[in-house]
């Protein structure tokens, strides 16, 4: 007989996203869409608490894929950026800010998305869910919470989702103004999948961009990542994309694209190719200390010898400066290889090889 796991509550750093949630569940994938397309948004909010609660939670629901636009948690009429912001002759930028200002309702009308919150309380029952209302609509101080948007969805809304989360949200609860960590864990689980749908289907494709280990040879730079082609993306989906494996069905195809302008694709890209760079040089190293360096070095002149030296040391500073994942041992079978290939020239190389 177990024991009950014990309650860990949340830490005062920790973000309650389905605390935040809570009047606007039936629009979780309206959101998701706004955010991982990296849309402008005005979160208006009755508190500065609220208001950084809110645009927080928004740049967190993209996980495992990172939200690279710019947000403002809390944003005054004395911000620097408050005439490039609230400026009609340009259009806004991708970025979300939080406002607690009335004047903001007037300023910011010409923003595409605007959410409009009351205070995030948690009690026994869930809270009124906000309507979604047109732009138009938001013209007086007394402007109702909702969400203010001509947006549509590329997706279609998962009815069955957004009902269990509802009976979840409301069949568990509330301690301290704060979910019950299970409760949480269990809207988190059924909030992912769409989520995992379109980082899977970017990570397949990404990863047949990656050259064969056996194109990795110790005497030649590693082989290049092939470039991403959107093109040739879109064709990987018909035999491997979301609208296979995920339940939502809709304009994937459409929503992929228009993800390919945002920055949150180029913030993904930028730091998978990084990633995989990174595994490329970790595997050459590796390829090196396979490698029989003796017999490599039998009919080299000592030009080559002394710019391998100098290779290899470089190789083991940016292994260690970029946190290569590469063991220990491998780094430290590289710096033998150097000695040895050191010992091997003459005294006066080897002097200056020693002391640069």
């Amino acid at each position: 007989n177990l024991l009950p796991a014990p309650l860990v509550l949340p830490s005062v750093h920790e973000l309650d996203l389905f605390r935040c949630f809570q009047p606007v569940l039936i629009h979780i994938q309206m959101l998701w869409e706004l955010m991982l397309l990296g849309e402008p948004m005005v979160v208006m909010a009755p508190s500065p608490t609220v208001s950084s609660e809110m645009v927080l939670a928004l740049t967190s629901c993209l996980a495992p894929l990172r939200y690279c636009c710019d947000f403002r948690p809390y944003f005054t009429i004395h911000d620097s950026e408050f005439k490039e912001y609230t400026t009609r002759t340009q259009a806004p930028p991708n970025i979300i800010v939080g406002v607690t200002n009335p004047f903001f309702i007037k300023t910011l009308q010409h923003w595409p998305h605007i959410l409009r919150v009351g205070e995030l309380r948690m009690s026994g029952d869930l809270p009124k869910q906000v309507k979604v209302k047109k732009l138009a609509k938001l013209k007086t101080l007394d402007t109702k919470p909702g969400i203010y948007t001509s947006y549509k969805t590329f997706l279609h809304k998962d009815k069955t989702l957004i009902k269990r989360l509802l009976k979840v949200s409301t069949s568990h609860p509330v301690l301290g103004g704060k979910t019950v960590p299970r409760a949480r864990s269990e809207q988190a689980q059924l909030c992912k999948g769409t989520e995992f749908a379109v980082w899977d289907g970017l990570e397949h494709y990404m990863a047949s961009l990656m050259p064969l280990q056996r194109a990795i040879t110790p005497w030649k730079n590693p082989p290049q990542i092939r470039p991403f082609c959107q093109e040739d993306f879109m064709k990987s989906l018909e035999h491997a994309g979301p609208q296979l494996t995920c339940v939502l069905k809709g304009d994937w195809l459409g929503l992929y694209r228009r993800f390919f302008k945002s920055p949150n694709f180029d913030g993904w890209f930028r730091q998978r190719h990084r990633e995989m760079t990174q595994k490329l040089e970790a595997l050459h190293l590796e390829a090196i200390c396979e490698a029989d360096i003796v017999a490599w070095m039998k009919d080299k002149s000592e030009v080559e010898i002394v710019d391998l030296v100098l290779k290899l040391r470089e190789k083991l500073v940016r292994a260690r400066c970029q946190h290569l994942p590469v063991k220990e041992e491998t780094l430290q079978r590289v710096s033998l290889y150097i000695d040895t290939i050191i010992g091997s020239l003459p005294e006066d190389l080897q002097a200056v090889l020693h002391h640069p």
